[in-house]
């Protein structure tokens, strides 16, 4: 059939080059996929297809990227979605209904606390929050309403360490869902399916991404886990865009050279300011003097790139800190190569009550650094002039 040259602009020369075998995994950027009859159609519908049918609902750079994070944490399957916060809701909203309680830790993650309390409670999920000292038992955090405990671990941004296995335990013995966010430490760090835990939770536009130019989130688990959690993510639209999946799984590849950098780098500047006057405290596992050391060294690898303090002058001091610093860069998000820098009362825990601030164990002088892979004697230097 003839056609214009308008018609011919539009459809020529498009789909996937059968001949081609690319190196590196191909982009689908496509909304959509083509059936090539009714049959096809109904084969997809009935189940009986492996076909794609639009990219909300599945995309093969998608299920490629989330096989690479799968294998990361040695799990059956993941998810891949939009956004650390995406993989929260959709976690939550496919695990829980209304009338069952979420035991959560009180030290987590800003964002997850209010999604928690401005919206699962709207629904009648019963939240309860409890101080990270109370994880030392677990079975007697879980009441009879019990569905699902969320927790993290190293906690942003005190870094303080809870038992996973211990955690895990208590939950299977009751039929109770244990999820843990493992950003902080990253797949190469802590294995978390491995001491027990049902499902975990990754922010990939931090460390699995690694290079601060996309933003992204994954739970990875059982194949029974990560079905059920299958039309949330679907119904709620948070999967990702298939270029920024590209990205990830480009950040993937070099993930275990990356993170052995950030561990020493991180170790070298923690040590370096645990010496230092102007710094009353530092939060780091790796250190001897961290309150979870222990629990660090039994269930961790490496003790990741996040170093956290306090100036020993308060929040006039970690504002002056914050302003001099050089190197380190001010930006409110981590796990990427560069060396980031900020104030989690200005940041992740922004909008705390002073009550909520000492449950999460967060004071105002408080400076949390995203260390970086760049060479440790400039980012010495830089903490150094920033601190006089």
């Amino acid at each position: 059939m003839t056609k214009h040259r308008d018609t011919e602009a539009i459809h020529c020369a498009e789909g996937a080059d059968p001949v081609a075998t690319p190196l590196l995994m191909p982009i689908h950027q496509t909304s959509t996929f083509l059936f090539a009859n009714t049959a096809e159609l109904e084969a997809y519908q009935a189940g009986k297809s492996a076909k794609d049918i639009y990219s909300r609902y599945g995309n093969p750079t998608i299920r490629a990227t989330e096989r690479k994070i799968a294998a990361l944490e040695h799990a059956d399957a993941a998810l891949l979605v939009s956004s650390g916060m995406a993989a929260v809701s959709t976690a939550l909203f496919g695990l829980l209904r209304a009338g069952d309680e979420l035991v959560c830790s009180a030290a987590i993650y800003g964002g997850t606390m209010q999604l928690i309390r401005s919206f699962l409670e709207k629904f009648g999920v019963q939240a309860r929050f409890v101080p990270i000292e109370r994880f030392e038992d677990p079975a007697a955090l879980l009441g009879e309403k019990t569905r699902l405990v969320w927790f993290e671990t190293p906690i942003n941004p005190t870094l303080r360490c809870i038992d996973i296995a211990a955690v895990a335990a208590a939950c299977r013995a009751r039929h109770v869902i244990s999820v843990i966010d493992n950003t902080f430490a990253s797949p190469v760090n802590q294995s978390p399916l491995e001491l027990g835990v049902d499902l975990v939770m990754h922010s990939a536009t931090k460390y699995l991404n690694g290079h601060s130019d996309v933003t992204a989130g994954a739970l990875v688990g059982g194949a029974e886990m990560i079905k059920t959690l299958g039309p949330a993510r679907k119904l709620l639209g948070g999967m990702l865009d298939p270029g920024a999946a590209f990205l990830v799984a480009r950040g993937i590849k070099t993930l275990g050279v990356r993170m052995e950098r950030h561990n020493q780098n991180a170790m070298a500047v923690a040590t370096w300011l645990e010496a230092n006057p102007a710094v009353s405290r530092v939060f780091y596992p790796g250190l001897p003097s961290h309150p979870d050391y222990a629990i660090a060294r039994r269930q961790m690898r490496g003790f990741s790139g996040m170093v956290t303090f306090e100036v020993a002058a308060g929040y006039a001091g970690a504002s002056r800190f914050f302003d001099r610093i050089q190197v380190f860069k001010r930006a409110a998000s981590l796990g990427g190569v560069d060396s980031l820098v900020s104030l989690p009362v200005l940041t992740s825990q922004w909008g705390f009550s002073d009550a909520e601030l000492k449950d999460a164990g967060v004071t105002r002088g408080m400076v949390r650094l995203s260390v970086g892979i760049e060479h440790i004697d400039d980012l010495i230097a830089d903490l150094d002039q920033a601190l006089r």
